[in-house]
């Protein structure tokens, strides 16, 4: 457990803070534009993240259009701009030291790899590579329409742990991600997938939605593309992070270097414990909690998780501007 009165004395401040960095739908076009006119450190990072993969993802993010945004292989990078395009406004604009001023870090799936960008573990340019890279590598793991994703409504984990087994009949079927209480998606085969939301429906659950994706996450499935993200994480120069980062597998803050990049490669066929992780913030006294990027989807998880957080979002100019007034 951590110390709350050592994170005061060495932070200066009672509050415990987290940021937290959102994954794959929380694209919409037009993302990131807003930031880019009013304040050059953002148009830098996305300038930055064009010329790292060599193409304009940033008039992709603008002007769409918007099936070629929610591409994985666009979708990942592109995300992770907008937060990082934050990240560097807060440090240029508004002095933000993270090391002193935020105590954790998250990311949901590829929103780690954003978490671990803010604290210095890799390079911008890295990050938009390894990104690209890990969305081309999931969409050819597994051929289209074979795979599927469905989000569960209304049943905890346990249970859809159960109906997952019980529609796999020698299938591919396993909780992707347990989000919130009640808010659970599993993923896998289609025919499994489809099962399961049958199962899931004569078991109490809510409802059962198929999410609008281009390949089964977080699956077994996602195999070829771990051993594909192995290799291109062991050639990336990489540093220390400068805070505690919660693992997407473990619910826990890691700090070894070699250990986070081992849990990044099993992050892509195992289960994203985002109810756990923000447990995990709870238990560490966190209060403040700041979405940094697009959207709004897990600063909604959070207050689901727990209502004694205080939560906000980092993502245009008047909400970056309110939370440098605060700090």
């Amino acid at each position: 457990m951590l110390d709350l009165g050592e994170i005061g004395t060495i932070n200066g401040r009672i509050t415990v803070r987290a940021f937290l960095f959102p994954g794959q739908g929380s694209q919409k076009v037009g993302m990131g534009k807003e930031l880019a006119d009013a304040y050059a450190p953002a148009r830098e990072v996305f300038e930055a993240v064009d010329e790292a993969l060599g193409e304009a993802l940033s008039r992709l993010m603008w002007e769409g259009p918007e099936e070629q945004l929610t591409l994985t292989q666009n979708a990942q990078p592109a995300l992770m701009a907008v937060s990082m395009a934050v990240m560097e406004v807060l440090r240029r604009e508004g002095n933000l030291d993270i090391s002193k001023q935020v105590d954790f870090v998250a990311g949901h799936s590829l929103g780690e790899y954003s978490a671990l960008c803010s604290a210095g573990m890799f390079s911008l340019a890295d990050t938009a590579k390894l990104l690209r890279l890990r969305g081309e590598a999931m969409q050819r793991a597994v051929p289209s329409g074979k795979g599927s994703m469905a989000a569960v409504l209304g049943l905890e984990v346990e249970q859809v742990v159960e109906v997952a087994e019980a529609a796999a009949e020698g299938e591919v079927c396993v909780v992707a991600n347990d989000n919130a209480p009640g808010q659970i998606v599993v993923s896998g085969h289609a025919d499994a997938v489809s099962r399961a939301m049958s199962l899931a429906k004569e078991r109490g659950a809510k409802r059962s939605i198929p999410l609008s994706v281009s390949a089964p996450f977080h699956c077994p499935l996602m195999s070829p593309a771990a051993d594909e993200m192995r290799n291109a994480l062991s050639g990336v120069e990489v540093s220390a992070p400068m805070l505690p980062v919660i693992a997407n597998v473990t619910a826990s803050p890691v700090n070894s270097q070699a250990e986070i990049l081992d849990l990044l490669v099993e992050q892509i066929v195992s289960m994203v414990r985002w109810r756990e992780s923000m447990d995990y913030l709870v238990s560490a006294g966190v209060k403040d909690v700041a979405e940094v990027g697009a959207g709004s989807v897990l600063t909604g998880l959070a207050r689901r998780c727990s209502s004694d957080f205080t939560t906000g979002t980092l993502g245009t100019p008047d909400e970056i501007e309110g939370f440098l007034k605060g700090l």
